[in-house]
């Protein structure tokens, strides 16, 4: 099966986050290489009000788990934060 496009990602993301009611809690997930610069520059992302970051290293220590649960207003901002991390080398959305 074909690997889809960041397009087709977010079209289909899209979707299901309007089958939702908004503004809502929505909780991001990330895995980083370990690297401090790159962690803080994901927070720096979603430096927002009532934003709730949490990370955990892996049992080596080789990359780390960034969780964000913040409010947002609706699915397009949801979609553009994605885009804004997708920018940080070596990030991996889930």
């Amino acid at each position: 099966m074909a690997e889809q496009s960041p397009e087709e990602f977010y079209a289909r993301l899209k979707e299901q986050l309007e089958q939702d009611k908004w503004p809502s809690k929505y909780l991001y997930k990330f895995i980083v290489p370990t690297d401090t610069a790159k962690i803080e520059e994901i927070s720096g992302i979603f430096d927002m009000p009532g934003a709730v970051i949490e990370s955990k290293q892996s049992k080596k220590g080789t990359y780390t788990s960034v969780s964000i649960t913040v409010r947002m207003k609706n699915p397009d901002e949801v979609i553009q934060k994605y885009k804004d991390v997708s920018h940080i080398e070596g990030v991996i959305s889930l």
